[in-house]
């Protein structure tokens, strides 16, 4: 009959090669690897939990940009609720598609319709508090894109895929919302006009990708990563910082 000390190894082996962990408890090293390996997936679960919270935030945020934005267009309560639903999840939605992670967690979790429709009931029915913000869609939009290209990008590092793929997905993530947005109400899309958009989402992205490579899963640098692209699109915003744009003869 196996002894108490050689089940614990076996589930701690378990844990960590669960979690991608290079850690092997044997009964000599048992109780300090045992240890080591407990903490590092502790870690890995904080950030994780760290990183659903920023999603669900950012679904949030792109939510009430949605909503504001079919409001300004007179758009009656279904289709403040639609813009809301479509701002929130599109970018979401495509990435778990394109890594394969099905259903997406936008449809599979009732959490994301749920804030999506409050956030577009509140700003229905509440619009004249939220319009005292200056430029609401903008400051809405920014939270959204900085939080989605730092979840975007830490989803992609879980389901193993390399840096570059890892980046495509993060600014994938923050750009898509803010574009079903402007496609639904018969605008230019505001990645294709304004200043720094992508390129904020893109930073933001980066920051997680290689902040990963000496910090994995670390909760700190995806919180650094959104706070990069928030403050580097606003920053933007506030200065006119815009990509060059091709000449056209008169």
């Amino acid at each position: 009959m196996p002894s108490t000390g050689t089940v614990t190894v076996k589930i701690v082996n378990q844990i960590a090669a669960a979690n991608n962990q290079d850690i092997f408890v044997t009964p000599r090293n048992g109780f300090l690897a045992g240890i080591v390996a407990r903490m590092k997936v502790d870690d890995q679960i904080l950030a994780s939990e760290f990183l659903k919270v920023l999603d669900l935030v950012g679904t949030f945020a792109f939510a009430l940009s949605g909503a504001v934005s079919g409001v300004k267009h007179r758009i009656d309560l279904f289709g403040v609720l639609v813009l809301s639903f479509a701002a929130a999840t599109a970018g979401g939605i495509t990435r778990d598609v394109l890594i394969g992670a099905i259903p997406p967690a936008s449809i599979a979790d009732w959490r994301y319709i749920t804030l999506s429709m409050i956030a577009g009931v509140v700003t229905f029915f509440w619009y004249p508090l939220i319009a005292r913000m200056r430029s609401p869609v903008q400051i809405f939009d920014a939270l959204g894109l900085g939080l989605f290209a730092v979840t975007g990008a830490g989803k992609a590092i879980a389901f193993h895929l390399g840096p570059s793929a890892a980046l495509l997905m993060g600014v994938l993530t923050g750009i898509g919302g803010g574009i079903a947005r402007d496609v639904l109400v018969s605008e230019v899309p505001v990645v294709f006009t304004a200043e720094l958009y992508a390129v904020a989402a893109l930073a933001g992205a980066a920051v997680v990708v290689f902040g990963d490579a000496v910090f994995p899963r670390s909760a700190p640098v995806a919180a650094i990563g959104g706070v990069v692209c928030v403050g580097l699109r606003l920053v933007a915003v506030r200065r006119g910082w815009k990509l060059p744009v091709a000449q056209q003869p008169d």
